[in-house]
């Protein structure tokens, strides 16, 4: 199983640039291969938020949560 290594602060983060990113898609303020692959990038903020779990961090050893977790 992962061990948690995302707290609650760096999952708010991630989902308020998701939101940001998927609303400036939708408005078309970002298109093309631009916005597609940063919609990818929200879609991976989200899941990994509600996972609170980011690959990313493992062989960086970064963990934003609280020791306990």
């Amino acid at each position: 199983m992962m061990k948690k290594n995302m707290g609650t602060v760096d999952k708010v983060i991630r989902i308020l640039v998701a939101v940001v990113i998927a609303v400036l898609f939708y408005t078309q303020v970002i298109t093309g291969t631009l916005g597609i692959v940063l919609l990818a990038l929200a879609v991976i903020f989200v899941i990994t938020s509600f996972i609170s779990f980011c690959p990313l961090y493992l062989p960086l050893g970064i963990n934003t949560g609280k020791k306990g977790e």
